[in-house]
């Protein structure tokens, strides 16, 4: 590592320039540009997502406050303007990021590959299903409606549940409903895939079943279904039953005319009783209910990057530049986790986010800022004072 770089420019030295160039080259996203390009819209925008800028304005005056370092920092346009920075974003392509973003998720999922979820240490692929609403204004933002007098877009995503990586992400209107998201999956053989019961459609289910994935989702109170067979459980587990079911309803059995298992759990730490349905019969009855409360990491990812990554306030209003800003966004989480594991980091994410925010001007190897170093004066009693007693 050179000496003396900044720890923004060692970050983004992980990034791979070859394949975002070629993301922008698909999508001709520099025609016509001269100074500003599309890389250094990007440096800006994770600029902006690692130290939490608010604005255009606030990027603008922190990037030229370090005119110097600009060059230094990986960015070849002499000085950042924020009108500049808006066309680029209402302009270029917001697919370039998406793209860029996939590939990226490709990537961390190599690196997490051999990681493993505790009490679930057989199951090599488990992903969890659910969407998340951002708020936004009808009148400012007329193209996302979702209410009469309120706009909104959802973000559905696909987490990997090792490593917490989206493995698949979708940006729609506040109108769309979460289980039409199903039809726009590629399902893998043998993988699961847990979702609440907004998922719960018979139909889209069956495509899961015979392209030989499973799935774990609760059933609805009016879901009526017919037990053929109950196995033995362990009541002191908080297990009630274990049963293989057929459906019963004109629809529901139309869509779905396989059995399915049935696994019925009173939740000690709530007090509730949750109903399961999988079409899985071969994992115990407890690992049933272990992988539907693995399902609460997507809603936790949710949670954490609207709180450390800047996607509930925007830089433009258009429908290219909120696409762009958080797609950008997710290839900052996923380039900190690329990060993380290549280093051997032990720091969690939100640790590395906090620390990254105070130190990107600072010339000092990025792992160093990760990791307790010893005092250079190990001695407490070392020191320039005379002892008194010679």
């Amino acid at each position: 590592m050179p000496h003396g770089q900044y720890v923004f420019s060692q970050l983004m030295e992980h990034m791979p320039s070859t394949t975002f160039h070629r993301c922008v080259v698909r999508y001709n996203g520099e025609h016509k540009v001269k100074h500003f390009s599309c890389l250094d819209q990007f440096r800006c925008l994770a600029f902006a997502q690692l130290t939490w800028r608010e604005s255009l304005r606030d990027i603008e005056a922190c990037l030229n406050a370090q005119a110097s370092k600009l060059y230094r920092l990986g960015f070849r346009a002499p000085h950042i303007a924020r009108n500049t920075m808006s066309n680029a974003n209402a302009v270029r392509d917001w697919r370039i990021y998406a793209d860029f973003a996939q590939h990226l998720i490709g990537m961390a999922r190599e690196l997490y590959a051999g990681d493993t979820l505790p009490d679930l240490e057989g199951l090599d692929t488990v992903y969890a299903l659910d969407s998340s609403t951002i708020d936004l204004c009808l009148s400012v933002f007329p193209w996302a409606p979702f209410r009469s007098t309120k706009a909104a877009i959802k973000l559905h995503t696909l987490l990997d549940l090792r490593g917490s990586i989206p493995s698949f992400i979708y940006i729609s209107d506040g109108k769309m409903h979460d289980v039409k998201v199903l039809d726009l999956l590629q399902p893998e053989p043998a993988a699961f895939y847990v979702m609440d019961r907004g998922y719960l459609d018979f139909e889209r289910l069956a495509r899961l079943d015979d392209a030989g994935s499973f799935f774990v989702t609760r059933a609805k109170s009016n879901t009526q279904v017919r037990r053929r067979y109950s196995r033995y459980v362990d009541r002191s587990t908080g297990l009630v039953c274990d049963q293989t079911v057929v459906l019963t309803g004109y629809y529901t059995r139309k869509g779905f005319d396989s059995p399915l298992r049935r696994v019925k759990f009173n939740d000690p730490e709530t007090g509730k009783t949750l109903v399961f349905l999988s079409n899985n019969f071969a994992l115990p009855a407890m690992t049933i209910a272990k992988l539907y409360k693995y399902r609460w990491r997507v809603e936790l990812f949710f949670k954490w990057i609207k709180q450390h990554l800047r996607i509930k306030a925007f830089f433009g209003e258009s429908e290219n530049a909120v696409k762009t800003q958080i797609w950008s966004a997710v290839c900052v989480y996923v380039l900190v986790a690329i990060v993380k594991k290549r280093l051997a980091i032990k720091a969690s994410l939100y640790e590395m986010l906090q620390i990254l925010s105070l130190t990107l001007f600072e010339k000092t190897q990025l792992l160093s800022l990760f990791v307790d170093i010893p005092s250079e004066n190990p001695d407490p009693f070392a020191n320039n004072q005379l002892n008194l007693f010679d």
